[in-house]
């Protein structure tokens, strides 16, 4: 029983992180498409609250019930479809560490150039373009470890 409740918990955690990389992409090409300084430093400001409540806490967790549902499967790290999934959970992080830091930048800048009555600053734009295009890497990073711990192909 406890094998079904940890597997649970660990695909709780790859929607959670599925989701909330979803939904915090949507709200800030919206909130960045409207050009609006305080629209988009409020969304930021909710954006970064949900990285770090919802995203960081599953990051936290599934290397560990990851770890856990291996040793009751009877599985090691030689598995080819384990040790990709491991290989592409760090390229994810790589991608998404960069990302909360770019999104606590741009919510300071539209924050600030909302409370100063200005435009946001090319700063703003510069950081918005690079957050923009890690989102891609560091998405498809996640649907290739989903599609890995359903199929668990034998790589090698």
């Amino acid at each position: 029983m406890t094998y079904i409740w940890l597997k649970f918990a660990h695909v709780v955690g790859a929607t959670v992180i599925l989701g909330t990389g979803t939904g915090i992409a949507f709200f800030m090409l919206m909130a960045h498409r409207s050009g609006d300084a305080r629209f988009i430093a409020g969304t930021a400001r909710l954006v970064v609250l949900a990285d770090m409540i919802f995203t960081a806490t599953a990051v936290l967790l599934q290397p560990i019930t990851g770890w856990l549902l291996m040793r009751q499967a009877g599985l090691d790290f030689s598995e080819g479809w384990i040790a990709a999934s491991l290989a592409l959970y760090l390229v994810a992080g790589a991608f998404w560490l960069p990302v909360v830091w770019i999104q606590i930048r741009m919510r300071d800048l539209a924050r600030g150039a909302a409370d100063s009555g200005v435009s946001l600053p090319p700063r703003y734009h510069r950081l918005f373009r690079i957050w923009f295009w890690f989102g891609f890497p560091g998405f498809g990073a996640v649907l290739a470890i989903l599609y890995l711990m359903i199929a668990k192909p034998v790589l090698w």
